[in-house]
């Protein structure tokens, strides 16, 4: 069960990198400053869904790696 979670805090991370990345991208070319084609580019709307989306990819990211490893166990009373 150990591995399972190791496996799965390495997958979490990984998904909050991505989400980082691409939102990062996307308010690039909002703000056109970054790959200068396509639909994107210079609409203002996409800096806002960048944004929203690099701050989820933030969150999941510190869950991930906050999260206790093993739930606790109780102690008998």
């Amino acid at each position: 069960m150990a591995a399972f979670n190791i496996v799965m805090r390495i997958v979490s991370s990984l998904l909050g990198l991505v989400m980082i990345a691409l939102g990062s991208v996307w308010i690039l070319q909002g703000l056109n400053l970054a790959f200068r084609v396509g639909f994107m580019v210079g609409q203002r709307r996409w800096v806002v869904y960048g944004l929203i989306l690099a701050l989820v990819g933030v969150a999941q990211l510190v869950w991930s790696n906050t999260r206790p490893s093993s739930p606790p166990v109780a102690t008998g009373l």
